[in-house]
């Protein structure tokens, strides 16, 4: 059978995005599908902006402590307007950059919502296009639970729409967009309060770091609401808003702002005319990204299994490409040791086993080792976040199978460790590198 295209993406992400460039690059006709902009949640309303915002807080602070190094400087203003108009100003260029790379690779971009119809063709505002490969990449949306008043509340994505700085909110969730969202906010200057159910930020996370994010954010000045059970959200006479809890309402917001997860955009894929049934509205695959229905395959948030992480959706398409076109079909997605970072103020980092996740695997085979202390940067600075360090170790060899870090610069820190950690490095194996001295990063190959 002849169909349009050897391959069509649903979804213009990172995924969809990075199956269907390297599909191309390998002679194959490609189309990917996009209702909104093209880059997906990272570029648009994710990792991109979030990042932009980021710095700009790390600049305020660095103007907090300047007096400390005896410049004669003080934060006279912030235009957060001016801000978003130049973030946005570098999301266009990034958007622009892609619809001109797709097309020198001769992948056609179709614009609107993509519902499959059987399992070789796509229905795109109601033009069909058939391929002999389909690939689900439809990414995520921001949660809002079913509470009275729950539309009062913005998500991330209202986040990254506000064109005024608002005095003071409230953000429901301490996981990872929660947590950088109050680090963002208070470093410029708004009063935050942080509520969640869970007793601790960043619950996933090794007991060091979520205990150390919690010193972080209140020695920041973030109020911290937890444990604390959502019922309602509310406005007043004045416009202000409240979060009402079961025993206890918080009130006087300008802003509050969901952050308590995010959902598979997959309700409306047509899934069920192909026969996929999802878990939780998620997508089963394989460890080779196939969904069991013919050549179908699903990559990105909306897969069962997959971190939600640009890198991970990268990797996943390029080699999904490679194997369907390039003769490796060995080529499978490794994701034992995942790298992330939570940008924080200061940001926190972690790949491999959580000290609790080694412990229930291994017992008494686990050794841990760590270091707590105040960076140079921060020694002589009123504002003293401490940097923590954790090496986890198993077996005689001590192989590392985690390392968690929270403070200055791990972010940067972390993804060339991240790189001894997936060759299976040893304690002995740090021990025996030479230190750069002076860094924090030093503390890693001196533990004892």
């Amino acid at each position: 059978m002849t169909y349009d295209y050897d391959m069509i993406a649903i979804g213009a992400g990172s995924g969809g995005l990075s199956a269907v460039e390297k599909a191309a690059e390998l002679g194959k006709k490609t189309a990917v599908v996009e209702a909104r902009h093209l880059g997906g949640t990272c570029v648009n309303a994710g990792c991109v902006p979030k990042k932009v915002m980021w710095f700009a807080a790390n600049i305020a602070t660095a103007i907090q402590d300047a007096p400390d190094f005896a410049f004669d400087v003080r934060l006279q203003g912030f235009d957060w307007a001016t801000l978003v108009e130049k973030r946005q100003g570098y999301i266009k260029m990034i958007n622009d950059w892609y619809a001109g790379h797709l097309q020198d690779l001769g992948v056609e971009v179709l614009k609107g919502w993509g519902r499959l119809v059987d399992e070789h063709t796509v229905e795109v505002d109601g033009q069909r296009y058939t391929a002999q490969t389909i690939v689900l990449s439809p990414g995520a949306e921001p949660i809002v639970p079913p509470i009275p008043g729950a539309e009062l509340g913005i998500t991330s994505d209202g986040f990254f729409a506000l064109k005024q700085q608002p005095g003071k909110v409230a953000i429901i969730g301490a996981g990872y967009i929660g947590v950088e969202l109050a680090g963002v906010f208070r470093a410029l200057g708004t009063e935050v309060t942080l509520v969640d159910i869970a007793p601790e930020p960043v619950p996933a996370f090794d007991g060091m770091l979520k205990e150390q994010v919690k010193t972080n954010l209140e020695a920041d000045g973030v109020v911290l609401k937890m444990p604390f059970r959502v019922t309602a959200l509310e406005k007043a006479a004045d416009n202000t808003l409240s979060v009402v809890g079961e025993s206890e309402t918080l009130s006087g917001f300008e802003q509050i702002i969901w952050a308590v997860g995010r959902r598979p955009l997959t309700a409306k894929l047509g899934l069920e005319n192909v026969g996929i049934e999802t878990e939780r509205g998620y997508i089963p695959v394989d460890e080779w990204q196939h969904t069991g229905v013919g050549d179908i395959y699903a990559i990105g948030d909306a897969a069962v299994g997959f971190p939600q992480l640009t890198p991970v959706a990268i990797r996943a398409g390029r080699y999904l490409a490679r194997r369907l076109y390039n003769g490796e079909t060995k080529l499978k997605l490794d994701l034992t040791y995942v790298p992330t970072v939570v940008f924080a103020h200061p940001p926190l980092g972690t790949v491999g086993l959580t000290e609790e996740q080694a412990r229930a695997q291994y017992g008494e085979a686990v050794k841990v080792y760590t270091s707590v202390f105040t960076p140079m940067r921060f020694a002589f600075t009123r504002h003293q976040p401490k940097t923590a360090l954790k090496l986890v170790c198993v077996g005689e060899t001590e192989k590392v199978v985690g390392i968690h870090l929270a403070g200055d610069a791990v972010d940067e820190m972390l993804q060339g460790f991240a790189v001894a950690v997936q060759m299976g490095a040893t304690k002995a194996d740090l021990d025996a590198t030479i230190a750069i001295h002076p860094t924090s990063s030093e503390e890693l190959v001196t533990m004892r």
